[in-house]
C-alpha cells in the first residue's frame, strides 16, 4: 500500500473514532512526532555565520533597521 493510500484509509478510520481519549493520544502522539522531526533537522550554526549574523545585526541597528519590540507587538495586534 503506498503513503497516499495509506493517509486515506488512517483518515477514514480516524473519522469514524467516538472515543475522545483515542483522538487526544493520536493528537499527542502526531506533535511528538512533527517535533522530534523538526529537531532531528536542526543543525548547529558554524562560528563563520553565528559572526555574520552578528555583525548584520549591528549594522542594522546602526543604520536604523531596527523597531521596537512595543511597535512590533501593535503591528501584529492589527494582523488578526
Amino acid at each position: 500500500m503506498d503513503l497516499e493510500t495509506r493517509k486515506i484509509t488512517f483518515v477514514q478510520e480516524f473519522l469514524r473514532l467516538q472515543n475522545e481519549e483515542i483522538v487526544c493520544g493520536l493528537e499527542k502522539l502526531l506533535r511528538k512526532k512533527k517535533k522530534d522531526l523538526f529537531e532531528k533537522k536542526l543543525t548547529p550554526m558554524s562560528v563563520e555565520q553565528f559572526n555574520e549574523e552578528i555583525d548584520q545585526a549591528m549594522d542594522d541597528s546602526e543604520n536604523g533597521r531596527v523597531i521596537l519590540a512595543k511597535e512590533l507587538k501593535k503591528k501584529m495586534r492589527k494582523w488578526s
